[in-house]
């Protein structure tokens, strides 16, 4: 039974501890003085923690690796501003002896519901030929469950368990709201685009007892993976129907905005948006990314124990520090 947990530390600061974790990383290091060390990452739902073994670590190394379960005792402490946990005895864990549920996030919301509202707003278009592109993934025996339980990635935005189809439905929410505001747009064609954009990642992540890459993920990445799911698609669907093939045109506009939703080239889009509704949903999509960050980072400064009148820590994706003006608004409202 795991009792203490990631996001548990603050309140064990120079405390020892027994848990199990998942390895997220692990890597043995040069010692300054001569030596090697043990560096690794370990997870849980709530979050990682860095550890360190300084000695005795040779039988953990033959015996763990990344993405295996393991019971360590170690003390926790507090370093340049974040907690992590020096390892006095780590092993590894049969699977017997924890809990997956306990290790690998998950979403706050009802996965059916989320399902059942997307599916909702594909059924609401009006134009046919992508509705039964989209409904053809959904219903996909194979796609369709893993677009349910999927993160949205390893470690930034929506990581954790229906973490892409939270990260979509709100991204189709978003685009539905904004598109009245651009006459330019075509409605189907964007909800198409937010669906579809991020479907590579299926492939790409693994999500058993810690979210990774796969090894195409690596070499080829979700954009490419998309675009080429896209395509056996839209081929499966013109061999059940023959006499009404999926339209070019729609499949062009559709593979761009796959291509281009990252929206800059050194981002990893291989091109640029250049129509309304690739324009609208890179944007939208980096908004709606960077949000679930924030919310993130005010979380875990709240966590470290910082002052609504602080800023976090620099977070590295964003090249920046945040601030989060409401609680700081509402802080010194409550004192008036």
């Amino acid at each position: 039974m795991k009792e203490f947990f990631v996001s548990d530390a603050p309140n064990f600061e120079n405390q020892s501890v027994v848990s199990y974790f998942s390895v997220a990383a692990m890597n043995q290091r040069e010692r300054k003085g001569g030596g090697t060390y043990l560096a690794l990452t370990l997870a849980d739902k709530s979050g990682t923690l860095e550890a360190r073994m300084w000695d005795e670590f040779a039988q953990a190394l033959e015996s763990c690796s990344e993405g295996c379960y393991v019971k360590v005792q170690g003390t926790v402490s507090r370093y340049q501003g974040k907690y992590q946990i020096t390892l006095q005895k780590m092993r590894r864990a049969e699977e017997s002896e924890v809990e997956p549920s306990d290790f690998v996030p998950a979403t706050q919301y009802n996965v059916a519901e989320m399902a059942a509202e997307l599916r909702g707003y594909v059924e609401q278009f009006t134009n046919g030929d992508l509705q039964r592109l989209v409904l053809s993934f959904l219903n996909d025996p194979e796609f369709g469950p893993q677009f349910l339980a999927a993160p949205a990635a390893k470690r930034l935005h929506h990581a954790w368990i229906g973490g892409l189809l939270e990260h979509v439905l709100h991204l189709v929410r978003v685009c539905l709201a904004t598109a009245p505001f651009y006459p330019e747009v075509d409605r189907d064609l964007l909800v198409t685009g937010a669906i579809l954009h991020d479907m590579g990642k299926v492939r790409e992540l693994s999500w058993k007892s810690s979210f990774n890459y796969t090894l195409e993920g690596q070499l080829i990445g979700h954009i490419s993976i998309a675009q080429r799911m896209l395509d056996r698609k839209i081929l499966e669907l013109d061999a059940e129907h023959g006499a009404t093939p999926f339209p070019d045109k729609l499949r062009l506009l559709l593979e761009h905005m796959i291509l281009s939703h990252h929206g800059k080239l050194e981002f990893g889009s291989p091109k640029l948006p250049m129509t309304p509704e690739a324009m609208l949903l890179s944007a939208l999509d980096d908004l709606e990314a960077k949000f679930q960050n924030l919310r993130g980072e005010f979380a875990a400064a709240q966590s470290a124990g910082k002052g609504k009148g602080e800023v976090t820590d620099w977070v590295r994706s964003m090249e920046r520090a945040l601030f989060n003006s409401r609680a700081w608004l509402e802080e010194e409202s409550s004192k008036q």
